[in-house]
């Protein structure tokens, strides 16, 4: 952790405090910032900050420009009069401030470890999830089970419900994180990153679904949650993980609807969720004694159709998105979100 003025700057977990309040940035004005503090008042030239914040990426000389502009404004410095960032003209910038106490112990963020961090965050909490999802349907899928075998099907509800969010958050997770290192931090870019991760782990996930049920039971079971599925959750936790970012008000519950619209939008579509897959299950091994009959029954249905799947859809999407995102943002080292 380094100190300078009224303000803490814990490097490994990138966050910037004022006091106890944290100072919101960018991706990468986060970076430029642990950047000039890690320099310890040596010059960082122009060339390094294309380097090491843009890794390369063809950015103009104003795209630094502006980011020095916008850790200035969040410093409550000045060009004219600095206290921390000084301009070199011509050459770069340095940082000014008397150094205060340092963690030494405390390295600079890896970028690649932060999207590590966050994508493991992103596997627990939609694991988790899953894992609620499955205990409730577990239940009322098999109360009608005979002898022991109740708590034999609900393990596997459980297991199967927790390990196939997983796999799924796995890839939305990954996608929000990588969308954080490109060249770009608008909130389109998280949108983009969940939604190409879940189409790409939707599609996976299907393929060897189908291929592991024909060579196990020799016939094809589906349809079963894939790329579209994928593709809209996906894009529905970006767009959630936003809310969060931006600390805006209400967030939680804004990320619980915007998970529940997604879920209704894909079984318009024509999609299934857990529960449509589950029946699916269900139809194609009618001796089974998993029922999801309980769930219709729930909303007014004989058996599990349309309004069974609507509301089952709304619960799961609305429970993946939220704890997969929450996840994320406690406990992934949140790079802090873009206020342009």
């Amino acid at each position: 952790m380094r100190r300078f003025g009224p303000f803490s700057l814990h490097v490994g977990d990138r966050r910037l405090m004022r006091g106890d309040r944290p100072v919101e940035l960018p991706a990468r004005y986060m970076d430029a910032l642990i950047l000039l503090v890690m320099a310890d008042g040596a010059l960082v030239t122009k060339t390094r900050f294309m380097e090491e914040v843009w890794r390369g990426v063809p950015v103009t000389d104003e795209a630094l420009t502006q980011a020095i502009r916008t850790l200035r404004r969040s410093l409550g410095d000045s060009a004219n009069d600095p206290r921390f960032i000084e301009t070199v003209p011509k050459h770069g910038y340095r940082f000014i401030a008397p150094p205060g106490p340092a963690d030494a112990a405390t390295p600079v963020a890896a970028p690649g470890r932060g999207v590590a961090r966050m994508t493991l965050a992103g596997v627990v909490g939609a694991a988790l999830a899953g894992a609620l999802v499955g205990l409730l349907y577990g239940f009322a899928g098999a109360a009608g089970a005979e002898g022991g075998g109740t708590v034999s099907l609900l393990l596997v509800i459980v297991l199967v419900s927790a390990l196939s969010a997983g796999v799924a958050g796995a890839g939305i997770a990954a996608g929000i994180a990588l969308s954080r290192r490109a060249a770009h931090d608008g909130w389109w870019w998280r949108v983009a990153g969940g939604a190409v991760g879940g189409v790409t782990l939707g599609a996976f996930a299907n393929i060897i679904g189908k291929d592991a049920f024909r060579l196990l039971f020799g016939q094809a079971i589906g349809p079963f949650t894939g790329a579209p599925e994928g593709f809209v959750i996906g894009a529905a936790a970006g767009l959630a993980a936003v809310m969060l970012e931006q600390r805006r008000r209400h967030a939680m519950a804004l990320a619980a609807l915007i998970g529940a619209a997604s879920g209704v939008a894909i079984v318009l579509a024509g999609g299934r969720m857990m529960a449509g897959s589950l029946q699916a299950l269900v139809t194609a091994f009618p001796t089974s004694q998993f029922r999801l009959d309980q769930v219709g029954r729930m909303v007014g249905e004989r058996g599990f159709g349309t309004n069974g799947q609507l509301a089952t859809a709304m619960f799961e999407g609305a429970v993946f998105v939220l704890a997969l995102v929450w996840a994320m943002h406690r406990h992934g080292g949140d790079d802090g979100p873009d206020r342009r």
